[in-house]
């Protein structure tokens, strides 16, 4: 029989978080989760795009005029 997460269940995680965390840091846990949740969703999408943002771009070389 598979394990379900009734209601029950979540208060419970939500109260044993209160507890844990205090209601003053649950803003900083919340935004470490989605900061962690958007990475996880960009790593799944596909490595090229953190590849091309890992390309150094070579600065033009200036041309000197000696005078």
């Amino acid at each position: 029989m598979p394990f379900r997460i009734g209601p029950w269940e979540i208060a419970l995680v939500l109260v044993i978080i209160l507890i844990v965390f205090g209601v003053g840091k649950l803003p900083q846990v919340g935004g470490a989760i989605g900061k962690g949740l958007r990475a996880f969703k960009k790593g799944q999408r596909g490595e090229d795009e953190e590849v091309e943002a890992e390309t150094p771009v070579k600065p033009a070389r200036k041309k000197t005029t000696k005078g």
